[in-house]
């Protein structure tokens, strides 16, 4: 196999390094030009602080064969996250909280005479809760007089999407899924309601930013343009009015289908029934032990909470924004290190992404767990969307290898609900089509009957 084949295909544009995996470790290659900038991270104590602050993944130098010789300073091995995702995959407060993250680095690099040479979203990811840098080479030293060169990248990874959630619509957070290099912010301008031309925040860093940006399009550089100076006290300044402008911008999640789930509960289960479900999901966990879990559906997070609590990587999907906002922000209050709630359609999942469909990778490529919860989620797949239960399983067994999932059949309330508004034509809807389609993937340990509910939990594992 070629050298390069071992390169991840993230992590190509930039000639101060790059990341590659050898014997499922990743390692990170300083190159030579970025030598300078590296040492100066490490002397200045930049790097320690931000490793106090929990700002900066951590890493070790070791002592392991480059990928390419030639070019190699310095090898690196920083710690590994659990899952890796996406910006278009998180919510409204991750977001922000990952752009205030951004901006805390950045103050703290020119405190120590560094700057940050982009401010790209895919740079920060969620380990043990909170936001952090994990590419260590995005640092440089900082040269007084020049300007931010990560300015616009910022404006359109973070505060472009946030100004379209917090004064338009949360649905519209999807275009960083469509323009992975930031959404462009003439089109943000348009979209943004006519007050934000009034807010100096937005006024600045959006509509004039994007004004700017079409006026001298193209046009040449002027000597005057290229000799514009910034002094460090007009720096600060800037950074200060993003932060600020980022604080600002607030989204309350209200008005979806699912963000209050589980407080109108009675429509669903009966307080025994679903006490009886935590217990029996519990017991199910408790008897498999998984390292990591998905839950798919996960809503609010009531049972991503069960697995997280064994000590189980959990990760929390869920379609609906509000449903995921709340989520991660009990996260935060409860300061769990576990759990990472995220936004995820999965009758339409993430596909991979970017130069050569390698630079973000699908939810297949980013799988399997050791578990799947599928909750009260099996009735909307194949009632709502129409997916045949044999293709259900298919794609729950490359997802994950245990799987613990509900049965909803045709007599619940819910279900009841769906066709309600449309033709019965699901004649293979029923619990003995159910279990025939998934034993073509899966061994059926354990079936529950849920009290007080027609519902029936199943505990399963890929064959």
């Amino acid at each position: 196999m070629p050298s390069s084949d071992r390169r991840l295909g993230a992590s190509f544009r930039d000639p101060s390094g790059f990341l590659f995996s050898r014997e499922g470790v990743l390692y990170r290659q300083v190159n030579q030009i970025y030598a300078e900038h590296y040492d100066r991270l490490i002397s200045s104590g930049l790097s320690a602080r931000l490793l106090d602050a929990r700002l900066l993944i951590p890493h070790e130098e070791v002592s392991v064969e480059p990928e390419e010789q030639t070019q190699a300073y310095k090898i690196i091995k920083p710690h590994p996250i659990s899952f890796i995702s996406y910006p278009y995959e998180w919510s409204f407060s991750q977001l922000k909280d990952a752009a205030l993250a951004t901006m805390t680095i950045q103050k703290l690099a020119l405190e120590s005479g560094m700057v940050l040479k982009d401010a790209s979203a895919y740079n920060i990811q969620f380990y043990k809760g909170k936001p952090v840098l994990i590419d260590t080479l995005s640092f440089e030293i900082y040269h007084e007089g020049e300007p931010w060169v990560a300015y616009r990248q910022f404006c359109q990874h973070f505060l472009a999407p946030l100004a379209l959630v917090a004064h338009t619509d949360v649905r519209l957070s999807q275009l960083l899924r469509v323009y992975i290099d930031g959404i462009p912010l003439d089109l943000v301008a348009r979209l943004l309601p006519r007050r934000t031309r009034y807010g100096l925040g937005l006024a600045t860093h959006i509509h004039l930013h994007a004004s700017a940006q079409k006026r001298y399009a193209d046009k040449p550089v002027s000597k005057e343009q290229s000799t514009r100076r910034m002094s460090k006290l007009q720096f600060m300044g800037l950074m200060d009015s993003l932060e600020s402008t980022t604080r600002k911008l607030n989204w309350k999640p209200s008005g979806t289908e699912w963000g209050d789930y589980y407080t109108a509960s009675s429509s669903h289960y009966s307080a025994s029934a679903f006490e009886h479900k935590k217990q029996v999901v519990s017991k199910f966990l408790e008897r498999i032990k998984p390292a990591s879990t998905w839950d798919l559906g996960a809503n609010t997070g009531e049972f991503s909470r069960l697995a997280a609590s064994l000590n189980s990587d959990t990760v929390a999907f869920d379609i609906d924004p509000a449903a995921v906002e709340q989520n991660y922000l009990q996260v935060k209050k409860n300061k769990d290190t576990l759990m990472l709630p995220l936004v995820m359609d999965f009758t339409n999942p993430s596909p991979s992404l970017g130069w050569h469909n390698q630079e973000r990778h699908s939810l297949l490529e980013r799988a399997p767990a050791e578990s799947l919860l599928v909750l009260a989620l099996i009735h909307h797949l194949a009632i709502s969307n129409n997916v045949p239960l044999l293709r259900l399983a298919e794609f729950l067994s490359d997802l994950g290898h245990w799987l613990i999932i509900e049965w909803v059949p045709k007599e619940d309330s819910q279900v009841q609900k769906l066709l309600a508004s449309r033709q019965d034509i699901f004649s293979e809807y029923h619990q003995a089509g159910f279990e025939a389609a998934f034993e073509f993937y899966f061994t059926i340990h354990e079936k529950v009957a849920l009290q007080d509910s027609p519902r029936i939990l199943y505990l399963m594992e890929k064959k």
